[in-house]
């Protein structure tokens, strides 16, 4: 691709788990902008126009959200600031100049109780407040008309970062026992191939672009909404961390590992509430851009070899 014809991809929250991966996988695509805080503030509006004015992306990559689910029932105008206000500023500003959102959701939009996966025509009822922003941020970017993807996925985590794979594996070499919740079921994904999946679609939409000699907006239009994106298969949290576990003993034989022991939500009382059951049905995904994503148990080996003797 040369310089003249690489697109400009403006990638909010590259520095997060997701973000980390995007700025890998988009490297290739264009000329990748990921902005520090000081340069583009999430949580003010006046920021974004600036940057996306002076910038003129042709692709706006937003996984940057606000994930403390807990603390979001304590912290809503926060959490509706940069799950909900952001991604609709971030969208009119596309709409203006022709660009393309591609924004990430979540599973916690719905509110667990069906017990077959969920379609992007189910109806939403988030039980918490990290939920409702992120829903309503779903909502905001629609309502703009702005050419936009907005992909849901579920329970993500990586090599980096915070998130829950890597706390098991420290906690479990530092008790003797530990206690997970076993009756809410999901499917983990990894950072990784979200942004492998979000780059292949993008090459695809740049290549019809290319092709048809028309903008990747005027491209996306028509196929515009919410598209299910998570790893395939199911399992519990229990089921996550106990084949976690299983794998880093297979890798380091002579380390103690913690006993896991299944328990009940009810049993572990947070402040926010979590959906018992909110798998996704990737079916439209793969049904408009070709794409699914590998099973989950695949990506958690891949994982665990990244880490190494990290987790001995």
């Amino acid at each position: 691709m040369s310089a003249e014809a690489a697109p400009t991809i403006l990638l909010a929250g590259g520095s997060g788990q997701v973000g980390g991966q995007m700025r890998t996988a988009l490297a290739a695509l264009g000329r990748v902008i990921t902005p520090g805080r000081g340069e583009l503030d999430l949580a003010s509006p006046a920021s974004i126009r600036s940057m996306m004015r002076t910038l003129r992306p042709q692709w706006v990559v937003n996984p940057a959200a606000y994930t403390a689910v807990d603390k979001a029932e304590s912290d809503a105008d926060a959490a509706f600031a940069i799950n909900c206000d952001a991604p609709a500023v971030l969208a009119e500003e596309a709409k203006t100049i022709g660009a393309v959102l591609i924004h990430f959701s979540t599973d916690y939009v719905f509110d667990g109780t069906k017990s077959t996966p969920y379609a992007e025509t189910d109806t939403t009822n988030p039980l918490g407040v990290y939920g409702a922003s992120k829903l309503a941020g779903e909502q905001a970017i629609a309502a703009t008309g702005a050419a936009h993807l907005i992909f849901r996925t579920s329970w993500v985590y990586g090599a980096t970062g915070k998130n829950f794979l890597l706390t098991v594996l420290r906690v479990a070499r530092e008790r003797e026992e530990m206690r997970i919740v076993a009756d809410q079921h999901g499917a983990p994904t990894w950072s990784f191939d979200l942004a492998a999946m979000t780059a292949k679609l993008m090459e695809q939409v740049n290549a019809q672009a290319a092709k048809e000699s028309r903008g990747v907006a005027e491209i996306v239009a028509a196929s515009s909404g919410v598209y299910h994106a998570c790893d395939a298969g199911e399992t519990t949290w229990f089921g996550f961390a106990e084949a976690a576990v299983r794998m880093a003993q297979g890798r380091h034989p002579q380390q103690k590992f913690a006993r896991l022991v299944p328990i009940t939500t009810a049993e572990y009382p947070t402040p926010a509430k979590r959906p018992q059951y909110s798998h996704l049905d990737c079916t439209k995904l793969a049904q408009r851009f070709g794409l699914t994503l590998p099973a989950w148990e695949r990506s958690l080996h891949a994982v665990m070899d990244i880490l190494g003797t990290e987790t001995a």
